[in-house]
């Protein structure tokens, strides 16, 4: 009799099937991590921020930028940091491959958080209120009654 593949299956089949592939992830999300320290060594704080390394495989290294001149700065790096990422152990390294991802910029800012700048209050002179009205003075109706408007908030203290 054939097996029926649509026939409902143990959880613990379909578990088994993915810890497999589980473990490969979680190794390979390790490797990431411990390159993105090499990488943060190597750049300082700063421009480390700016990126990230996005994948290794065969040999090759890609690094995500989050913008085109942050790519090409690292470009001119490219070299160096061959060389840094060989002394630190990774001598398989063959190349880096360096690419602009401005998605990268959500990525990493979600991890980065900016720091927010304070609201300003701006306050109207008196002197800019009486401006004002004298504009208001000879202008048409519509925006004589909103420059009337905007000179009360400068006249109000």
């Amino acid at each position: 009799m054939a097996k029926d593949r649509y026939a409902p299956k143990a959880v613990g089949d379909i578990m088994a099937g993915l810890s497999g592939r589980l473990a490969s992830y979680a190794g390979k999300t390790q490797g990431l991590s411990s390159q993105q320290t090499i990488l943060d060594d190597f750049l300082g704080e700063t421009l480390s921020k700016k990126c990230r390394v996005s994948n290794y495989r065969d040999g090759t290294l890609m690094i995500a930028a989050v913008s085109a001149p942050i790519a090409l700065r690292l470009n001119y790096l490219k070299m160096d940091m061959l060389s840094h990422f060989r002394a630190a152990g990774m001598v398989e390294l063959g190349q880096i491959k360096i690419t602009a991802n401005p998605q990268a910029t959500q990525r990493l800012s979600a991890t980065n958080k900016p720091e927010q700048k304070p609201v300003s209050k701006r306050q109207m002179s008196e002197q800019t209120a009486d401006y004002l009205s004298a504009i208001a003075a000879d202008a048409p109706p519509s925006l004589k009654a909103k420059l009337e408007r905007l000179a009360q908030h400068g006249r109000k203290k």
